[in-house]
């Protein structure tokens, strides 16, 4: 194994709470139903309009899921005036898992815009490899990310692993014939993730570091 693709919310970032909330007030802001808690934490994962769809099957109007979508982003950016920290270990371990000659990669439901504020906010704009976003892409579970991930390190499934926190971080990986790993700590339960059939749970991110760094090869071809 030597590539290692990360989810953003949830497995990298420590950003649910805002999420939730975010979602909440703009539910409040376009005279929708609040959805709960758990609710809207259970479609963390999926491009934004996928996620809308999913907690509001009966919105027809797509100005009115336009306004939803547009009140959540500009509550979800007055929330991250202060950005949300990356969990615990998370710094360390990827530095760590970098000098070892891991290929690094991010994965996310964010937009791109969303995803290079926040890697601008920690430092991290040049620290992987390559990155890909629901808005230039096909969203998760399609396996479309993670191919184009693939194909541009020249690297195969066989080489790569799938780090998330939800069922559409695991199906994907499935889908696209990676080793699926679930954090535990983010947006989904233990419960939820085992039934996606992850290879392996991790209850934080060091316990993933533990858990990666013995597994580097160069190639899975290489038999080292």
């Amino acid at each position: 194994m030597n590539t290692l693709i990360f989810d953003w919310d949830g497995t990298l970032a420590n950003s649910i709470d805002n999420i939730v909330f975010a979602m909440q007030r703009a539910a409040v802001d376009v005279d929708l139903p609040v959805r709960s808690a758990r609710e809207v934490r259970d479609i963390i994962g999926l491009a934004l309009p996928d996620a809308v769809t999913v907690l509001y099957p009966d919105i027809l109007d797509p100005l009115l899921s336009g306004r939803l979508i547009e009140a959540y982003a500009d509550n979800y950016l007055a929330l991250e005036r202060d950005p949300s920290p990356l969990f615990d270990g998370v710094g360390v371990a990827l530095e760590a898992l970098r000098a070892r000659g891991f290929h690094l990669a991010v994965a996310t439901g964010k937009a791109r815009r969303g995803l290079d504020r926040m890697l601008a906010s920690h430092g991290l704009e040049d620290y992987f490899d390559i990155t890909r976003c629901a808005d230039e892409t096909a969203g998760k579970p399609h396996p479309m990310m993670i191919e184009e991930i693939l194909a541009e390190l020249g690297v195969t499934p066989a080489d790569t692993c799938m780090v998330g926190d939800s069922e559409f971080d695991i199906r994907m990986g499935h889908n696209a014939g990676v080793c699926p790993v679930a954090v535990t700590y983010g947006a989904m339960t233990h419960a939820q993730l085992l039934r996606c059939r992850p290879v392996h749970c991790v209850d934080s991110f060091d316990e993933f570091h533990g858990w990666a760094l013995p597994r580097f090869r160069s190639s899975q071809l290489a038999g080292a």
